[in-house]
């Protein structure tokens, strides 16, 4: 490869294609990356490098590669948002439909004819630097608007004034260079934003400045021009004005091209005045300067005003053109220039309220400091290609770090002292920064010129390459951050003070140690150090090949312990740069493989299906790198609660306290603008490729899958550490995802499907999905912030009532995220509003009917208005009412819920019981409790023979070979739908397997059948847990291939793998048939043995009678209503709580008549409190005629003491109204006697009346 290619950034073909629109940016870029690839300083290995890296060094021949020029780019890009930010803020795009809300032209559609306010220039600039800190800022740019072409503001407030002074000829000389390199930046600076040939006023101009130089040269005097502001009153308790009021914020209008070819114009014009009337710079006194700068202010004014706009034209002498320019390029500075400025020796802290006149000579501080030759390279031809260079590097070296900052652009310069020339060497020979590679080649292509006017062109462009690593490992990564530690160069800001997230876990047997030679550590060598490894940095981490490189070993990606130990070490060393690194990395997961893509070089551009996994894994460790590390897995689970409800801090009611110092660093990593601009891009990359394929997370979960533990670890860490480490990863990745919710989240339940929200909640449900795996809980998953502000009437009934829609979810579709109790609460609220809107409908219904048959309305014939009263007695009923009998109960309520209407079974319940035999009660929940305890316990007893009950564990299932018919199975599953809907729990006992049926959710594993069946479990975990060194699992075991179940008379056997094709589920035959022999279970075929096992227990052997049975459930509960809840809610809601805390029953109850402090009072809870569980489900069922606590506590629960009076010479017993939850309790005199009559009550409680 030449070395021409080296030199500046080639254009690309698809570069030159994107011309045709007539826009210049293309050519605008080029011009930028070609004027930076001149400016910017060159990093290379330093002499005291260890010898194992050098075989990983390479040369970096694309500029966009270069750390210091891509810095560069982007404040140069940030500027130019800047400048239109404000210019759409205070001007406008000038359309009368515009729709852009931050354009003033949308403003003034949207107000009409009222007067609207426009933004002063502070407050425009304060939104401008917010709005372009936003992820994509580019699409908050109105379409409609240009490019301003007028002076900002900022720079109107900058006055320019003249004054003359003596220099010696060697600062004089200097003098003319800065001029003429001004000159240069206008003229590129005019021939990049108007993209034409400048017009012959404009090389009037140039070359009168020229001309003035040569003057100036001879008559050994300058012409200084002081920049200074206008005044500005300011309001200093106003925080938008003292902070972005500061010239640090102005700069960024007064360093953009407009501007900059503007402040180069007005010096270009002053100094050409001032050369045009010498007599007035004659005078040395004060007073004549004084009134000098006053007059240079006027004409100063005068000439911007007469200056004509920035308009592309067309310069037919060319010829002239060429020959300034190259009058231009023939200049060059003497060897004993000098700088004309000096920056202060003492740093002075003190605030500026504005900026300070600046004294600003038509010189560019051309001095050639001294500087390592590893630092940057020499590169003279670059200079014969200056005319590429873009105005604001050109004007503007600053913007690289390790530059000088000229004195027009730093807040504090002084005039160069008097003192001669030894007082200004003494100042160029202290340390300073490096300068830039045009500075330093200036100087030396100057002096080559003189020595040997014709070199050899092959020679002077034979130049070193910038250098940095081609990939890292595990002993890069430890050098590089043992480097920062020991030149004490570490990025501090990003953590702030304190210590937490310095400490951090140590591998057992750390990576080899690589030692720089011996050598003095001053700090241009420690500015070297850290150059390259930004360099370094920058190039592999932003490479998603030489990152996915840099982390696998063989193909493989690290295992997750030891890239998350190497992500710690890197962004404790330099966070903010690994973080923006990885974010541009992550750029490369938004295309996709199938695309057919190729560069030059015939690789693809785009990431196969794997690298894309492995470049997620790895911003993904890096982000959960970045978190402190908790020192144990309670304070890291603390630490996320408090995090899920969207705090900083615990609140008062916490059951934990945490340190505040712990609290708030964890805080500071979450809210942290780079981190979460990565943590968004990998989020809303993962909605973009689910669209296409699939979530790239297989790399992540193959990771953390705890089944692999023999993967092989880069690093080895203690088994304490190791489990530390298994519990941190989840959970620390569920917080970035929680913390990007609440980020993106606008209020509403709904959300588009196409955003970074989305992608959030995606990649939650992938690990809730692999919750098992991973070890993690579901209370991990809950976000308490969005229970704590949805509505939870609304919210519900609107997504019960929206369908659903492939580009539009709604939060309820992921249940996990909130609590049980919220989630019952949702669940009824469904329910009471379904139950609401058919009462409403049918009350009226009732009221039309009656204003059509009541008297003196329009029927009126008798026998039509009972015909229309009978029509209409269904559909006017407000209620759904069943009459009862103790005798009959289950009976009764079968023939009158068989073929009942929808529209019925949906209103509320009344229940009128045992009537028939002159029992009196009002039905306000207590009857209906009694109704369902009396037909549920009719169900499930084993002599109806529809259901099984375990005798050790009470658990009920479903009969297999019941002969109960289907219809009955169906009402039963109505009698449980009908409670579940009016929201009664009932006195039931199911196995989790039945709920998990009922939810339509499958029954494969082991642990799903261990409530109901346990000996059974407990035997099948034995057989595959067997180790066949103590036996083959057919002679121990000596199970064959066969499902047993009780028949009539005697258990039914069946050959499952004959059984399976051959009958019809739910029915089964005797292995007496003609079927071949069941073989026995082995060590090959256990695991499908209980499997099988598992699904003919469950499914296989009952599919008939629960088929039915959920075909009745579903009559009063939506199937969409059902997703809410798990199998472990869905049981709470029906058999409620089992365990009754008497405590708190006692903090929940109320007294009417009754004193706390009352002897009676005290003694009845002493004696209750001893109650054994059996009694205190008697007493509760004596009350609230449930002997279960709901799901949402004994809070929700109506217990009532009611005072009846004192004991009489009958003894009273204690009576309940059940249907109002009170205890009537009578005055005892003594302790005995209210324990005696109590347990009497409680023994012999049966029946309704009215007391």
């Amino acid at each position: 490869m030449s070395a021409q290619t080296l030199r500046l950034p080639q254009r690309r073909a698809s570069d030159s294609n994107r011309r045709h629109d007539g826009s210049p940016d293309d050519d605008e870029r080029y011009d930028l990356f070609a004027g930076l690839w001149q400016e910017s300083p060159f990093v290379r290995l330093p002499a005291d490098a260890p010898p194992e890296l050098k075989p990983f060094v390479r040369d970096i021949e694309n500029p966009r590669r270069v750390y210091a020029i891509h810095r560069a780019s982007r404040r140069h890009d940030f500027q130019l948002l800047v400048q239109l930010y404000i210019h759409q803020l205070r001007d406008g795009c000038g359309g009368d439909s515009c729709t852009t809300p931050t354009c003033f032209s949308c403003r003034k559609r949207l107000v009409g004819k009222a007067p609207i306010r426009r933004y002063n220039p502070t407050s425009a600039r304060t939104l401008a630097v917010y709005l372009a800190s936003q992820d994509d800022p580019e699409r908050g740019i109105c379409r409609s608007l240009r490019r301003p072409r007028d002076i900002t503001p900022a720079v109107n407030n900058l006055v320019f004034s003249r004054c003359s002074s003596s220099k010696p000829s060697a600062q004089k000389s200097a003098c003319s260079e800065t001029l003429n390199t001004t000159q240069r930046a206008t003229a590129e600076s005019q021939s990049r934003n108007d993209s034409a040939p400048r017009s012959r006023d404009t090389e009037a101009l140039g070359e009168a400045a020229a001309s003035s130089i040569k003057k100036s040269d001879s008559s050994h005097r300058s012409t200084d021009i002081c920049v200074s502001e206008q005044p500005v009153t300011r309001d200093h308790r106003s925080f938008a004005a003292t902070t972005f009021g500061t010239v640090a914020f102005k700069m960024l209008e007064w360093l953009t091209p407009n501007s900059l070819d503007t402040l180069s114009k007005k010096i270009s014009d002053i100094d050409s005045l001032s050369q045009s009337t010498p007599e007035l710079e004659t005078t040395s006194s004060s007073e004549p300067q004084a009134n000098i700068s006053k007059d240079a202010r006027d004409q100063d004014n005068n000439v911007e005003s007469s200056l004509p706009p920035h308009k592309a034209s067309s310069n037919p002498d060319t010829q002239s053109v060429s020959e300034t320019r190259n009058k231009k390029e023939q200049s060059t500075p003497k060897r004993n220039s000098k700088p004309a400025f000096r920056s202060k020796t003492t740093v002075e802290t003190t605030r500026r309220k504005s900026i300070e006149p600046v004294c600003v000579t038509a010189e560019a501080d051309n001095t050639s400091l001294h500087r390592s030759n590893h630092m940057s390279g020499y590169h003279p031809d670059k200079l014969s290609r200056r005319t590429k260079s873009p105005t604001t590097i050109t004007f503007q070296p600053a913007f690289f770090e390790n530059v000088p900052i000229p004195p027009s652009v730093t807040d504090e310069v002084t005039l160069t002292s008097s003192e001669g020339e030894e007082s200004t060497k003494r100042e160029v020979s202290k340390p300073m920064r490096p300068s830039s590679n045009l500075e330093h080649r200036q100087k030396q292509h100057s002096a080559e010129s003189m020595e040997d006017p014709d070199v050899d062109d092959e020679k002077a462009i034979d130049y070193p390459l910038p250098q940095a690593l081609s990939r890292l490992n595990m002993e890069i990564v430890n050098f590089i951050c043992d480097v920062y530690d020991e030149d004490q160069t570490a990025e501090d800001q990003f953590f702030g003070t304190l210590d937490i997230s310095r400490n951090y876990p140590k591998p057992n047997d750390g990576p080899k140690h690589w030692i720089r030679k011996s050598q003095r550590r001053d700090t241009i060598c420690k500015s070297e150090w850290k150059a390259f490894h930004e360099q370094t940095l920058f190039s592999v981490l932003s490479d998603p090949a030489a990152l996915v490189s840099s982390f696998t070993n063989d193909g493989k990606l690290f295992d997750s312990q030891s890239l998350w130990y190497s992500m710690v070490r890197l962004t404790r060393a330099s966070p903010s740069l690994v973080l923006h690194s990885l974010w541009m990395s992550a750029a490369s997961l938004f295309s996709f493989s199938e695309v057919n893509s190729k560069r030059e070089d015939g690789k693809s551009r785009r990431l196969s299906a794997s690298q894309a996994e492995n470049v997620m894994s790895i911003c993904l460790h890096a982000l959960v790198a970045l978190v402190p590390v908790a020192p144990d897995s309670r304070t890291l689970y603390d630490l996320s609660r408090i995090r899920s409800h969207g705090l900083t801090l615990a609140n008062s009611s916490a059951s934990y306290r945490l340190p505040y110092s712990l609290c708030m660093e964890y805080d500071d990593v979450f809210s942290n603008s780079l981190a979460l601009r990565l943590a968004r891009r990998l989020f809303l990359s993962i909605t973009i490729r689910q669209q296409h394929a699939k979530a790239p997370l297989g790399s992540l979960l193959k990771q953390l899958d705890l089944r692999n533990a023999g993967r092989e670890r880069i690093l080895e860490f203690s088994q304490e550490e190791h489990l530390l480490h298994e519990t941190r990863v989840p959970t620390l990745l569920l917080d970035w995802a929680r913390a990007i919710l609440l980020h993106e989240w606008d209020g509403n339940a709904q959300f588009h499907k196409d955003g970074t929200f989305y992608g959030a909640l995606s990649f939650m449900n992938t690990l809730y999905a692999n919750r098992n795996i991973l070890l993690i809980g579901e209370i991990q998953f809950r976000v308490e912030y969005f229970s704590e502000r949805l509505d939870a009437m609304r919210v519900p009934v609107q997504w019960m009532t929206t369908k659903s829609r492939d580009n539009v979810g709604n939060i309820l579709d992921y249940p996990y995220l909130f609590r049980s109790e919220t989630l019952v609460t949702y669940f009824r609220s469904i329910n009471f509003a379904c139950m609401s809107r058919t009462f409403e409908e049918a009350s009226s219904l009732k009221r039309r009917m009656s204003a059509i048959v009541d008297p003196g309305s329009l029927i009126t014939n008798p026998h039509h208005k009972v015909v229309l009263k009978d029509m209409l007695k269904t559909a006017a009923s407000k209620y759904l009412v069943l009459d009862i009998g103790r005798t009959s109960v289950l009976r009764d309520a079968f023939d009158q819920l068989w073929r009942r209407q929808k529209r019925e079974l949906l209103r509320p319940l009344k229940i009128h019981l045992g009537e028939d035999a002159g029992e009196e009660g009002f039905d306000s929940g207590g009857v209906q409790q009694e109704f369902f305890r009396l037909a549920m316990a009719e169900c499930l007893d084993p002599v109806y023979g529809a259901f099984t009950v375990d005798d050790r564990n009470h658990m009920a299932w479903f009969k297999p070979q019941s002969a109960v018919e289907d219809w009955k199975f169906e009402l039963m599953g109505l009698l449980l739908s009908l409670a579940v809907y009016n929201g009664l729990t009932l006195p039931v006992n199911f196995p989790k397997a039945f709920y998990r049926k009922l939810l339509g959710k499958t029954v494969d594993q082991l642990h799903h059948i261990a409530d109901g069946w346990p000996e059974l479990t407990s035997g099948l975990t034995t057989l595959l847990e067997w180790d066949e060194k103590d036996g083959l699992v057919e002679d121990i075991f000596a199970r064959t291939y066969e499902f047993s179940v009780p028949g009539i008379g005697e258990n039914l056997t069946v050959n499952m793998r004959a059984h399976w094709q051959k009958e019809s589920p739910g029915i089964l035959v005797s292995a007496d048939a003609d079927e071949p022999e069941a073989p026995y279970v082995t060590n090959a075929n256990r695991y499908v043995y209980v499997a099988d096992y598992i699904r003919y227990l469950t499914d296989y052997s009952v599919r008939h009678q629960f088929d039915c049975f959920r075909r009745g459930f579903v009559a009063c509960l939506p199937e969409k209503s059902l997703t809410l809840l798990t199998p472990s809610i869905l049981q709470s809601v029906v058999e409620g709580v089992q365990e009754i805390d008497i405590s708190e029953l006692r903090r929940y109850t109320r007294y009417v008549g009754w004193d706390t402090s009352h002897h009676t009072i005290r003694d009845f809870w002493s004696i209750v409190k001893r109650y054994d569980d059996r009694m205190k489900r008697k007493l509760l069922e004596f009350v609230t005629a449930s002997d279960r606590v709901p799901v949402s506590g004994l809070k929700n629960v109506q217990f009532i003491i009611q005072k009846n009076g004192e004991e009489s010479e009958g003894g009273h017993l204690p009576t309940a109204y059940t249907c109002y939850g009170t205890l009537l309790l009578p005055e005892y005199r003594d302790k005995e006697v209210l324990r005696e009559r109590l347990g009497m009550a409680l023994e012999n409680a049966q029946g309704f009346g009215f007391a």
